[in-house]
């Protein structure tokens, strides 16, 4: 089951990833690092402003619905949805306003130059559809809703890539705000448009609904201060960058991180969508839940790891064809942060294991620390390394992460990770780290020889495993034989 939907969401990310290459590559020759780094100043400030107050409901609601489906209460779904529904469309009213409101202290706290006021209004109904858009996508992520999930993302990739870059190439960077909008307005409508075909539009003011919907605002506060705490550090980051560094460094940051997160998501993203709903169905603590988590962790790493190193590997050959050869600076900083992702694929899994509980404290706890850490590493790194020094915090971070979040499961939850998979690891990420040396110590032919070798032996080792765990090679050929049998 996780192999099937982690190669849905897998296919589908790698889907956007190629139509996201085509957009990021018209849009780095149209715009250059200075136009990427206005982009992400935008996206990161209005993040902000979403998590800030969305009241965590993108998240909360996922839980309440899987509940209800699993209850097989038709009235108790029915009303949940509609208390969703009613809550987003309050917290898209709130968001919109107050960005609107806080336009002037946005734009002095964002830019050290100009006056971007404007901006954040023009701006501020994003915010509005976010909310909204978060709270449908709640719904369809809690009903098991995985293919219309599937297809409303590939719909987003395209109408950026035929919106976005016509905009950008005739209004400059004039065309950022309209591009931001129209891209939001795209995404919401295609969400409500599959929501409301599988479940009718019911909104409510009445008290219950009230009530039901406080408890979820409740259980999402700490979403909320979560999302606060990782929109904040990225914000405080990319503006630090901004006043101590020149613009550019923002684009060349940003561009390195998100196509990093972007490449690994290929794998992550079926976790939101598949995973953390059938982990909040598990009633109780035990043998059940950590025989999930151990799969899903399996699954993710042994998938993951092969691609991360031919994804390493292959930067001095995919930055200048993705953006331009001006973004060669952020490949020492993309290497550590790619090594960094390995660490990622086994965390993720445990820190949903809060969320599936509705322990909000401990998810806060352990999101606010791990932000914080971000944030003093990656200043200092910058300070010690430039780009490349931002990279090392974010890998050092993230194993510090890891060890915090491993101990902290155990304690609370009686988690450890399983023999499999601290072999798996073990083996994974030693070629992982090994790979990363022979990246910065060779070239030329030596360079591309060691890292195929070190590619092919990491495939080799996921292959055997997972043929052997999923007998994935049978099930294959019965597909193929079956197929010819009836033609």
């Amino acid at each position: 089951h996780i192999l099937k939907y982690t190669g849905l969401f897998g296919g589908v990310q790698g889907l956007n990833i190629l139509i996201g290459l085509v957009r990021n590559k018209f849009v780095a020759l149209i715009l250059g690092p200075d136009g990427m780094g206005l982009v992400s100043l935008f996206n990161s400030t209005i993040r902000l402003v979403s998590d800030s107050t969305n009241f965590g409901i993108a998240m909360s609601a996922v839980r309440n619905v899987s509940e209800s489906i699993e209850s097989g209460d038709e009235e108790r779904l029915h009303r949940v949805i509609g208390t969703v529904r009613t809550w987003s469309l309050l917290t898209a009213l709130l968001g919109m306003f107050l960005c609107m409101a806080l336009s002037s202290w946005l734009s002095d706290w964002t830019f050290s130059w100009g006056d971007h006021s404007l901006h954040f209004v023009l701006l501020s109904p994003v915010v509005a559809l976010m909310a909204i858009t978060g709270g449908e996508t709640a719904i369809l992520k809690g009903g098991r809703h995985l293919g219309a999930l599937a297809v409303v993302s590939v719909y987003n990739m395209i109408f950026a890539l035929v919106c976005s870059v016509p905009l950008f190439y005739f209004f400059g960077q004039a065309g950022i705000v309209p591009s931001l909008f129209l891209l939001a307005l795209m995404q919401c409508v295609l969400t409500i448009a599959y929501s409301y075909k599988l479940y009718r539009p019911s909104f409510s003011f009445s008290k219950q609904y009230f009530k039901e919907g406080g408890d979820m605002v409740r259980l999402g506060t700490a979403f909320v201060l979560a999302g606060i705490f990782g929109s904040g550090a990225e914000f405080i980051l990319r503006s630090y960058l901004n006043n101590v560094a020149e613009l550019n460094v923002v684009g060349l940051y940003n561009a390195g991180f998100v196509l990093t997160m972007t490449y690994a998501g290929m794998v992550f993203s079926s976790m939101e969508a598949d995973y953390f709903p059938r982990l909040s169905g598990v009633g109780e603590l035990g043998e059940e839940l950590n025989r999930m988590v151990s799969r899903q962790i399996e699954v993710s790493l042994l998938i993951i790891s092969p691609m991360l190193m031919l994804f390493m590997v292959v930067l001095p050959v995919m930055l200048p064809l993705l953006f331009s050869r001006e973004f060669l600076p952020m490949m020492g900083m993309m290497r550590f942060a790619t090594l960094a992702m390995f660490f990622r694929s086994i965390n993720m899994p445990m820190e949903y294991i809060a969320l599936s509980r509705g322990d909000s404290r401990s998810y806060l706890l352990l999101e606010a620390a791990y932000y914080m850490m971000f944030l003093l590493m990656a200043i200092l790194g910058w300070q010690w390394g430039g780009l490349t020094g931002t990279g090392v915090a974010l890998l050092a971070c993230t194993v510090a992460n890891f060890m915090m979040v491993l101990t902290y499961v155990r304690w609370r939850y009686g988690y450890w990770l399983s023999k499999e998979v601290l072999i798996y690891a073990l083996i994974q990420i030693s070629l992982a780290i090994m790979t990363c040396c022979f990246t910065f110590m060779l070239t030329g032919v030596g360079y591309w020889l060691s890292g195929g070798l070190m590619i092919l032996a990491s495939l080799l080792v996921s292959v055997r495993i997972l043929r052997s765990k999923t007998h994935l090679w049978s099930s294959l050929k019965n597909k193929v034989y079956q197929r010819f049998h009836k033609e």
